[in-house]
């Protein structure tokens, strides 16, 4: 038994060793990427801390979700962060599960980078809906007579830009048309509708967002249009930049991608400048010729036989 550990276990940590080589190189490379979805993660606190100072409490908006769904209480808001936290956490650790499963099919960083692409377009819409348009804001500590419902104007920039992180995120309000926590909720569970194998923690995906969506509202955090708008909104939003990105390389293939893939059409470039050139006659890369003579030259010498036979039996 021990030695079958101890077997196991030096498996585990050769496995580790060479991932993490793998994603150093990845990283090296796609650093840029990374640091720059990450920079935007803080801007997006920054306008959120922002538009804080712009709100005014009023009145709550009518909205068909609150008179569906009962209100579930000031002391139970914590419900809907709990199912997010255990959301978020989740999705983390499965994008790191390339670094102990011996069966894997991402690559971590090239994952990052295209989470990191779908949440900054998401957020940047997200951003432009709230400056447009200031609600007063549904939940406990944005209604009137709260005293987080208004902030004071700030002594100096260091304070904004501080944005009181975390209380700052979690109090704040005018941030509305667009729910954040669904943002990041839907961009995880269509991520791994794609690149997960499991179905069963698929189905079980889009069963958790849809409770996360029906406990904020639930809680008042947001009205039901930011919930909504951020369905379809984020999926539409997945949809077209996945479709200007290419596909993460297949893992089975054994080969490194140095690069991240931004997009297909310089390859349809080249297939078609390369068609072009054997259309003129003009030369091409005498690898793609020979590639070419391999995989014909059945073809080329049958008809060569044919031919002969022809000629002989004239």
């Amino acid at each position: 038994m021990t030695l079958y550990i101890g077997r196991e276990a030096s498996k585990l940590w050769k496995r580790f060793c060479s991932e993490t080589t793998t994603e150093i190189n990845l990283l090296l490379d796609n650093w840029k990427y990374l640091l720059a979805g990450l920079i935007f993660q803080y801007i997006h606190g920054l306008a959120a801390r922002g538009v804080h100072y712009l709100h005014r409490p009023g009145p709550t908006l009518q909205d068909l979700g609150f008179y569906i769904l009962p209100e579930i209480g000031k002391d139970k808001a914590y419900i809907s962060e709990t199912v997010f936290t255990f959301v978020f956490l989740s999705f983390v650790l499965w994008t790191f599960h390339p670094f102990i499963f011996k069966s894997k099919k991402i690559y971590t960083v090239l994952v990052w980078c295209r989470v990191l692409a779908f949440l900054v377009a998401s957020q940047a819409l997200r951003i432009i809906t709230f400056y447009s348009t200031q609600l007063p804001g549904p939940n406990y500590h944005c209604r009137e007579g709260s005293k987080l419902a208004r902030l004071p104007k700030p002594h100096s920039a260091l304070e904004v830009f501080l944005i009181n992180f975390p209380r700052g995120v979690i109090y704040g309000c005018g941030d509305l048309i667009f729910s954040s926590h669904m943002i990041f909720t839907l961009v995880f569970v269509l991520t791994y509708q794609k690149y997960g194998t499991k179905s069963c923690i698929k189905h079980f995906a889009w069963l958790v967002a849809i409770v996360q969506s029906l406990l904020i509202v639930a809680s008042r955090k947001h009205y039901t249009v930011d919930v909504v708008v951020a369905w379809y909104t984020v999926s539409l939003v997945v949809f077209f930049i996945d479709k200007k990105l290419a596909e993460l390389p297949d893992r089975s293939s054994g080969n490194l991608p140095m690069l991240l893939p931004l997009s297909t059409k310089d390859k349809d470039d080249k297939s078609k400048e390369e068609n072009h050139k054997l259309l003129n006659g003009n030369s091409v890369d005498p690898a793609d010729w020979r590639l070419r003579t391999q995989v014909n030259g059945k073809i080329q010498e049958d008809a060569n036989g044919i031919h002969d036979n022809a000629m002989n039996g004239a």
